[in-house]
């Protein structure tokens, strides 16, 4: 287990079928496999015990992701790795979530829409486009995309394992950016 380590909210965001919950299943092996602390928010789930009643409202998803954003605060700064998967489509709300938490990463899970409702397992595009699903994201609900996100993973064009291994470059660059900020500040105090 790693000591002292310093917590951060790894987000991912994109449209269902994307690929967000394959690739933080591969991070969470990784991750535990090397020790870290950790906690993984996925979305379906939450939907089904942090947020349950809430609909698929502009409102109501936005209030869904402030939930899983407080639960990431919490964790982040008790020195945690969160692993968020969740569709995530306001991207203002995003950035509300990205400031309150501040040790945050945005990966983008990009594939184009075509490749998401081939991957859809539970039919649900299919039913969006029937009209027997209403503001479906990316369907008859937007999504918008980030702007500058820490990560982007094409996953119609490359592999898991690269997704994989651009989001873990990431993460321990921001966690040995903050030991090299946490050993400046201990010298400096003469603790270190």
């Amino acid at each position: 287990m790693q000591l002292n380590q310093r917590g951060v909210t790894v987000w991912l965001t994109g449209l269902s079928g994307a690929g967000k919950t394959t690739i933080c299943q591969a991070l969470e092996k990784r991750l535990r496999e090397d020790g870290y602390k950790l906690e993984v928010l996925d979305g379906d789930v939450v939907r089904t015990n942090l947020t349950k009643g809430l609909t698929f409202s502009k409102e109501d998803r936005d209030e869904n992701i402030r939930r899983i954003g407080f639960v990431s605060h919490l964790l982040t700064r008790n020195g945690v790795i969160v692993l968020v998967s969740a569709i995530s489509p306001y991207r203002s709300v995003r950035d509300e979530v990205r400031n309150k938490i501040g040790d945050f990463i945005e990966v983008y899970v990009n594939a184009p829409l075509k490749v998401c409702e081939d991957r859809d397992v539970k039919g649900l595009y299919k039913k969006a486009r029937e009209g027997q699903i209403k503001n479906f994201t990316g369907i008859d609900d937007p999504y918008e995309p980030p702007l500058n996100p820490e990560v982007e993973c094409r996953t119609d064009k490359e592999t898991l394992e690269e997704s994989v291994e651009k989001v873990l470059s990431q993460i321990k660059q921001h966690l040995d950016n903050g030991h090299e900020v946490q050993t400046k500040l201990l010298s400096l105090q003469g603790i270190g």
